[in-house]
This record gives structure tokens, C-alpha cells and sequence, in this order.
């Protein structure tokens, strides 16, 4: 008890609650810029932290992430373009929502959702965080690769209608997830003697350009009256939003519950569990039509599960050194420049400054709700700019964002050719969402399956040998045959699957 007394007289200096005042409103700002990410907004509050006391730089950073990846859904519902990898999963769902007059709704359930799932990250990572890293460290090669591979079967269903062009889209997103020097023989695959591609094709230069470029190309090119959003106040943003949270409060706890268990697993991160999330959430829907044509209950599962991935997503990093995602690699950098060696002893040696973390998680969440509802009504004023005049801007800050991620022309390179490929994509009726998910998980399938592959010695029972693993990989394999069922007997594999996952949108 004399620890969170202590914990709670360092957050509560006067001097520290204005570093995280500042540090929310930066992470807003940085998290509703396309291409600007979360991880983006943690890097750059790393110089700064150097002359910070360790509570206030921890709390910076754990106030900046958590904005930042609700931020991130302002752009996406307005624009259709997620402004970090986190609101990808359902920027389709939210901008259709925004098309039919429905933006406060859209935004309204985004800020609460975000809100109450980091308030259940913070919760679990208070509670239980040495006994829930614990049971993440007995994850091997073999449990990732299955459960990328799990992820990565849901992207055939984009559309229920034409799951093949779904399965051609993620082929394509893998083939992406390629190029590069093989994790293993260290040999450049595709890079055609470009020493630029033999690191890859970079994640969030391909999510700027297939989102955003695409859109811009799609509104130039456009012949005769073009589609117009309606106009919206953003005032009563929370209007109608208790209903719809009590209609789906069993897809809320499952959101949260996904997305901490998903950060949990290091290297996975609040976007991955985004999409998991929206997954689940479309195979038990008694709506999956609606799901990316404007359906608000995907928007409760991963709006929820983003943010509690955030919390999750510290306890490998505090108990045991681990980092869940980017963000905590970042950390546990910062903390040992503090002084604060992650693991174990930490719980000893500076038990106060650990409870500075838990206590900061939840005055992080409970101050965006009203910051958040802030920067919504700051944002309305996007929907009277004439597109004629948002669109160069637009197309600036993707610039700005995608060259920033590796300082680089490069990336501003992939942006624009990502940007063409995905608008020939659309106009042909191709989903692009299984296109970024292949490019997010490829290199955890590819990674693993080598690494598991040398482990076994390449016997593929290997697989199935642990049991974690034995049923994820059952699991997937079922998924798999209803697949092809469904191709096989000439209709919607969703209809025929039960047990499935869902689209993503």
C-alpha cells in the first residue's frame, strides 16, 4: 500500500499531469496524421525523456500511444485513411458510416471503445502481469506460425462474394512480404539489384499509399458529379452511443479480452489485434453483411481491442525484458536509460515507479475521453474543406509521413506505386485489406515457419507435437477445408463455415 501511495504522489505532482496533458495532445496530433504512427510518436519523445525524472517519461510515453492509436480512427472515419496500422482493420466500416451521416456515431463508438479498452489493458496489466508473460514466454516458432497463419485466413472473406479475389489479394500482400534478404540464407529475393528493397518492402509506406493514394487517384480520375459527404457537427458524438455499446456489450468484453491476450504475444502488437478482433467479431455476427458496408459492431470488437493491446503488450516488456510491439521496444530502452532494468527485480527494486506505469495507463484513458471528443469537434471542420483543396493536402502529409519513416525518397516511392497498384485493384474489385495483412503477418509466417522447420529437423509432424500448437494448428487446417468446401460447392465459404473467422474491412 506505501508503494501506490508513492506511485500516486509522483503522477499526481503538478508538473508530471502537465507532461501528460502535452503528451496527449501530441499523440492526438501525431496519431491523426496518415502515416504519422504510434510507434512514430514514441520515438520522438524519446530525446525529450532524456531530461525527465523516470515517472514522467514513462507516463509520457504510455499517454502519447494510447492517443496516438485512437487518433488514428479521426482520419479513417473522415477520410478513409487510417491515420496508424491500428485503424486499418475497419476504416471501411467507420468512412461508410461517415458517407450515410453517420460520423458521430462511427467516432463516438472509436473514443469509448478505445477508452474502455485501455482502462481493461491497464486493469490486466495491473493485476496479472507476471503470471499472463509467463504464459506467453511458452509460445515457440511453432505457436506464432499457426497463429499467423490464423490470422491470415481470415482475409479471404473481404468479400463474401468473391473470397477468390480475397485470396488472390493476400497472395499478393505475401509475395510483398518477400521481397528482401531471405531470414534465412541471407540472400536478396526480388530486389532486381536495388540495395533499397533488400530491406523490404516498408509496412507503412504500402498502408499510406493503398489507402490514401488510392483515394486521392480515385477522386481525380473521377468522371461527372462527384460523391459528397454529408455535412456533420460532431457535436453529439456521444448521441445514441449507450444503446448501441448495451446491443453489443458481450462484442465489447470479447474485444478486450482479444486484443490484451493478442498483446500479450510479443511482436504482435494493438494492429494485429485489430484485425483478430474484427475477425472473430464477423464470424459470430448475426449481421456479416454489414460488417464493411457500414456495420458499427466491428467497430466495438477492434476499437476495443487496439487499445487494451497496449497494455497487454507491457507485461512481457516489464516482467521479463520482452518487448510485446514496437512501442514497448522503445520502452524498454527508456527504462533501462533510467535505471529501471526490466524484469523480474523491477517488481522489487522500484516497486513505486511500476505502479507510476499502471496508474498512468488509466489517467491516460480516462482523460481521452474528453480530449478525444475534443480533437472530434477540431476535425469537423475537415468535412467543409472542398476536396479540391484537401486532396494536395492530403497527398503532402502521405509524403511527409512516408518519408519520414525511413528518412528516405524510397518510401515515398513505394507510397506511389502501392497507391496505383491498389487503385487498379479496387477498380477491378479486388479488396486491398488482405493485401496489408499479408504484408503485417508475411514475415511472422515466413520467419517461423523457417525457424520451426530447422527446429524439426523439416518433419512437419513437428507441428502438431506441442499442444498449444497442435490446436491452433488443427484449428487453421479446419478453417482451410471449409474454404475450399465452400469453392467447391460454387458458394460463400461464410455461409459454409461455422467456426470460421470473418473479413476484415
Amino acid at each position: 500500500m506505501t508503494d501506490i501511495i508513492a506511485a500516486l504522489a509522483l503522477i499526481t505532482d503538478p508538473q508530471v499531469l502537465l507532461v501528460i496533458l502535452l503528451a496527449a495532445v501530441f499523440g492526438l496530433v501525431v496519431g491523426a496524421l496518415p502515416g504519422l504512427t504510434a510507434t512514430m510518436a514514441t520515438a520522438l519523445l524519446v530525446p525529450i525523456t532524456f531530461f525527465m525524472a523516470p515517472a514522467p517519461a514513462i507516463a509520457a510515453i504510455v499517454t502519447t500511444s494510447a492517443m496516438a492509436i485512437f487518433a488514428g480512427d479521426i482520419s479513417g472515419a473522415l477520410l478513409r485513411i487510417p491515420g496508424t496500422p491500428a485503424s486499418a482493420a475497419y476504416v471501411e466500416d467507420s468512412y461508410k458510416m461517415t458517407q450515410k451521416g453517420q460520423a458521430e456515431l462511427a467516432l463516438g463508438i472509436c473514443l469509448v471503445t478505445s477508452a474502455i479498452g485501455g482502462l481493461f489493458g491497464a486493469l490486466i496489466l495491473a493485476l496479472a502481469a507476471p503470471a499472463l508473460a509467463e504464459v506467453a514466454l511458452s509460445f515457440s516458432s511453432f505457436e506464432y506460425f499457426w497463429l499467423a497463419c490464423f490470422g491470415l485466413s481470415c482475409a479471404v472473406f473481404i468479400a463474401t462474394d468473391a473470397p477468390v479475389k480475397g485470396l488472390v489479394a493476400l497472395l499478393l500482400g505475401l509475395f510483398i512480404a518477400t521481397i528482401g534478404i531471405d531470414v534465412t540464407a541471407g540472400y536478396p529475393r526480388f530486389t532486381f539489384g536495388s540495395i533499397e528493397l533488400m530491406g523490404g518492402v516498408s509496412f507503412i509506406p504500402a498502408m499510406i499509399g493503398m489507402f490514401a493514394v488510392g483515394e486521392v487517384m480515385r477522386f481525380a480520375l473521377a468522371s461527372g458529379p462527384r460523391p459528397t459527404v454529408p455535412n456533420q457537427s460532431l457535436r453529439h458524438v456521444f448521441h445514441g452511443l449507450g444503446r448501441v455499446l448495451w446491443r453489443y456489450r458481450l462484442n465489447l468484453v470479447r474485444g478486450n479480452i482479444i486484443g490484451t491476450v493478442v498483446g500479450i504475444l510479443p511482436g504482435s502488437g494493438a494492429d494485429i489485434a485489430a484485425w483478430v478482433s474484427y475477425a472473430v467479431a464477423k464470424r459470430f455476427s448475426k449481421e456479416p453483411e454489414a460488417f464493411g458496408n457500414g456495420g458499427a459492431e466491428g467497430l466495438v470488437d477492434a476499437g476495443a481491442a487496439n487499445n487494451s493491446a497496449l497494455g497487454g503488450a507491457w507485461i512481457p516488456a516489464l516482467v521479463f525484458g520482452i518487448p510485446g510491439d514496437s512501442i514497448t521496444a522503445i520502452v524498454i530502452g527508456v527504462l533501462y536509460m533510467k535505471g529501471m532494468n526490466p524484469g523480474p527485480t523491477v517488481f522489487l527494486h522500484e516497486p513505486q515507479l511500476l505502479y507510476a506505469v499502471f496508474i498512468s495507463f488509466f489517467l491516460a484513458n480516462l482523460l481521452m475521453i474528453p480530449l478525444g471528443y475534443g480533437a472530434i469537434r477540431l476535425a469537423r471542420q475537415i468535412l467543409n474543406v472542398d476536396r479540391a483543396i484537401l486532396m494536395p493536402i492530403i497527398l503532402l502529409f502521405c509524403v511527409v509521413g512516408s518519408f519520414a519513416i525511413n528518412n528516405t525518397v524510397f518510401g515515398v516511392g513505394i507510397m506511389l506505386v502501392m497507391g496505383v497498384l491498389a487503385f487498379f485493384m479496387e477498380e477491378n474489385g479486388f479488396p486491398i485489406a488482405p493485401v496489408i495483412l499479408g504484408i503485417v503477418l508475411g514475415p511472422m509466417v515466413e520467419e517461423n515457419f523457417m525457424t520451426s522447420m530447422i527446429k524439426a529437423d523439416g518433419n512437419l509432424l513437428g507441428f502438431f507435437e506441442r499442444p498449444i500448437a497442435a490446436c491452433l494448428g488443427v484449428l487453421t487446417l479446419i478453417i482451410w477445408s471449409w474454404v475450399i468446401l465452400g469453392l467447391i460447392r460454387g458458394r460463400p465459404a461464410v455461409q459454409a463455415a461455422p467456426g470460421m473467422p470473418g473479413d476484415q474491412a
